[in-house]
């Protein structure tokens, strides 16, 4: 068969049903579109999620009270009461490659301000603090050495509480906030990193650590340490010989007894890339189905059609049309139509992805690699479903064609 003729004759047949072709090529677009969709907004909450940890500081080590049992610790952040700012001192004198370490007491207050207030998380920390954590100031200034040393009732807002105390856009610094009925003056405004619940860093509150110990927490004991390594490669090793100080220093032998739990930015990248990453592969897989029932479908209209064309298929044979020539036919049908679906699967599940992104704030990534696996698969569906039908019609006994009614 000629190909200019194949391509004319499978495309007579597919358009001379315009409906039934259209809601047989339906199947496989929902389909297409719900991979393409859920993968893009799979990897795209995964890069979010990358992003967002690595917002947090550069080659961080975090070093929390609490035991820990298998992957989960004990004992939530700030309950437990192991670590002081002592221990902070030790490791920031005494582990090789460290760039900062800050020790930190966090608890959520609320906040005043005259004619407004705020449920915020107030941060008491260290002047090393906005190095570990990748901080800016955006108008003012971050407290000072002395201001921890003599306990002054300073504070350093994000924007978000700037904005909820006093205004968006607000020049705040200057103005006084009451934490726990104890009033701070305000000397700085942090540059906005973005975010949103209760991790939003931009709805935070800055203040010494001395003054928050004596003042907010009543207790010496810290709620984490934060530790900026050197490079990327010095993280084990930092976070080795932190486990291993802060192991002598509470005079415990046994690392499985630890009253502390150490983690680095890269482990937790990872258990959030394997977490979201299983996530994506489990929608994709569900979208998948869909699928599945689009190559029955296909597989039902070829049938059907076989059985609608059986005297053409006889027809054809009588004047000389071989085997191959009747099953290119039907099989060449079936690939257009996935083919097709296919295509169009591919901008719908784009355009879904495009508006969940602008709808729920998570960016969606549609990559190459997907458009690509979609293309493969719709072409699959269409050769695997086809065949049957396509084999069947190449198999008819032409005389018996020719009489069928």
């Amino acid at each position: 068969m000629i190909l200019s003729d194949l391509i004319f004759e499978t495309y007579s047949a597919v358009t001379v049903n315009k409906a039934r072709s259209g809601l047989t090529v339906l199947g496989i677009v929902i389909g297409i579109a719900s991979v393409i969709a859920m993968v893009a907004i799979g990897q795209g909450a995964q890069a979010s999620i990358q992003s967002s940890i690595q917002s947090i500081g550069s080659n961080l080590i975090l070093v929390m009270p609490g035991a820990q049992r298998g992957s989960v610790v004990s004992t939530g952040r700030g309950t437990a009461q192991s670590l002081t700012q002592d221990d902070a001192d030790a490791i920031g004198k005494t582990v090789e490659n460290i760039q900062a370490v800050a020790g930190v007491v966090s608890r959520r207050y609320q906040v005043t301000a005259p004619g407004t207030n705020t449920n915020t998380s107030v941060i008491g920390t260290t002047p090393a603090y906005p190095t570990v954590r990748n901080i800016q100031v955006d108008t003012g200034s971050f407290f000072t050495d002395q201001q921890v040393l003599s306990q002054s009732k300073v504070a350093v807002i994000g924007p978000t509480t700037r904005d909820d105390l006093f205004g968006a856009g607000t020049d705040a610094v200057g103005k006084e906030i009451r934490i726990n009925k104890i009033i701070f003056r305000v000397i700085g405004v942090t540059l906005s990193k973005g975010g949103s619940g209760f991790n939003n860093a931009d709805d935070v509150i800055y203040v010494p650590l001395t003054t928050a110990l004596h003042f907010l927490s009543g207790n010496n004991y810290l709620s984490e340490i934060d530790i900026s390594a050197q490079d990327q490669l010095s993280l084990a090793d930092v976070q080795t010989a932190t486990t291993n100080l802060l192991l002598s220093r509470h005079k415990i032998s046994d690392p499985a007894s630890a009253d502390f739990t150490t983690l680095n930015q890269a482990d937790i990248i990872a258990t959030a890339s394997s977490i979201t990453g299983t996530f994506t592969v489990l929608l994709a897989a569900i979208a998948s189905i869909s699928l599945l029932v689009g190559g029955i479908g296909i597989m039902n209209m070829m049938l059907t059609i076989v059985t609608e064309r059986t005297r053409e298929i006889g027809l054809r044979k009588a004047i000389g049309a071989t085997e191959s020539d009747i099953g290119i036919q039907f099989l060449a049908e079936s690939v257009l139509l996935t083919f097709f679906g296919g295509a169009i699967g591919i901008l719908l599940g784009w355009l879904i992805a495009f508006v969940v992104s602008k709808v729920i704030g998570t960016p969606a990534s549609v990559s190459w690699f997907s458009v690509g696996l979609a293309f493969g698969v719709s072409s699959g569906i269409g050769i695997v479903f086809g065949y049957y039908p396509a084999q069947r019609a190449a198999k008819m006994n032409p005389i018996e064609a020719l009489r069928y009614e």
